[in-house]
């Protein structure tokens, strides 16, 4: 069967080829909608990614994807512009965060949908460090305006949970998942020598 990732997003990306998964990518192209609760968001926005891509490759297994960053009741996306990052990064300076990902697996016989909450702590940030990052552009694509994976990971005092989920994609919980699918980068696919990695 084969695996198609609903999401163009690089980080993503990256995360799969790593861990050995075959997939080809074909975003999908649906607005993302909010939902009561942040978990019911990142799982309808990552559900609504995937069904659009199933219509397309019916005889395949979809993952669709979204991760949000809360921080008390408000749900923080991609900053609009410059001053929606620098909004975001002080919201989110000395305080603790939350990062779920809601991920959809869809095939003709089988539906999953999960979600992963990671708490992420930030240390003080001064105003020319924000402004400094915010000049480095990598905040744009991001939910809540920084990337743990790169230079915004200076900001990150500790975490608790899962720091692929971070990242963008909650790994180790994607891979038991997709056993049930059939599909084990730990299989014994090559011999003695181990499965796909």
């Amino acid at each position: 069967m084969e695996l198609i990732l609903a999401s163009k997003s690089p980080r993503r990306i990256q995360l799969l080829q790593q861990f050995g998964l075959e997939f080809r990518i074909h975003a999908a192209d649906v607005p993302e909608m909010g939902a009561e609760t942040p978990e019911q968001t990142a799982l309808g926005n990552a559900l609504a990614k995937a069904q659009a891509v199933y219509e397309l490759f019916p005889g395949s297994l979809i993952i669709g994807a979204d991760t949000i960053v809360v921080i008390g009741q408000e749900i923080l996306g991609k900053p609009s512009d410059r001053d929606d990052a620098v909004r975001m990064l002080r919201l989110l300076s000395g305080k603790k965060h939350r990062v779920i990902t809601g991920v959809a697996l869809l095939s003709a016989v089988k539906q999953r949908t999960i979600y992963v909450s990671t708490d992420v702590y930030f240390r003080h940030l001064e105003d020319y460090e924000i402004r400094t990052y915010i000049n480095s552009g990598e905040p744009f694509d991001k939910a809540g305006s920084y990337a743990i994976q790169g230079i915004g990971g200076a900001f990150v005092e500790s975490i608790s949970g899962c720091y692929y989920n971070v990242v963008g994609m909650p790994i180790p919980r994607l891979l038991l998942e997709l056993r049930e699918f059939g599909i084990d980068v730990f299989t014994q696919e090559g011999g003695e020598q181990g499965g796909r990695l």
